[in-house]
């Protein structure tokens, strides 16, 4: 190795090591749920859940890499800028803004590419992303065709039907 290269190289790993000692980013937490939407329908709230809950909802799925600096920072901060904006576990307090929600789904601002980059099942269908429109819409407006018998979208074994599916 050419000392130059082996310089630069030694101080991008030390400067990774020390990125660790940040404590910013590495104390994950899911807050209790206080209230959901009264969603419109099951196919909805699963496909909120698919594309939408672990940024927006109390009940985030900390991936490995979430845990290592700088990695954990920008989860961290997507994960608080969007349970700040709408939080689907604390709808008692429903944002006024939650009907801003509707146009980044139309536009495909959302989820963000990056994310949907490293979250398959967050691609959604064109299909897919029309439905979860439509049922936002009908959330919002107070539209409730719940039926508990609805199959999940996505189940997971043994995760009760919630819809989490390979998260």
């Amino acid at each position: 190795m050419r000392p130059r290269f082996r310089h630069v190289a030694f101080s991008i790993l030390g400067l990774a090591v020390l990125a660790q000692l940040v404590p910013y980013g590495r104390r994950h937490s899911n807050p209790p749920i206080v209230a959901e939407p009264a969603w419109d329908t099951r196919t909805t709230r699963d496909l909120a859940v698919t594309a939408c809950f672990d940024c927006h909802s109390n009940q985030t799925h900390w991936p490995w890499y979430s845990h290592v600096a700088p990695f954990s920072w920008l989860v961290q901060r997507d994960v608080d800028r969007g349970r700040a904006a709408l939080n689907f576990s604390e709808w008692h307090q429903r944002p006024s803004k939650a009907v801003d929600a509707l146009p980044t789904l139309c536009e495909g601002a959302m989820p963000p590419a990056p994310y949907r980059r490293t979250h398959a099942l967050a691609r959604l269908t064109l299909r897919e992303k029309e439905l979860l429109y439509d049922g936002f819409a009908r959330t919002l407006s107070g539209v409730n065709e719940f039926q508990a018998s609805e199959p999940a979208l996505h189940p997971e074994p043994g995760d009760g039907g919630s819809g989490r599916g390979g998260f």
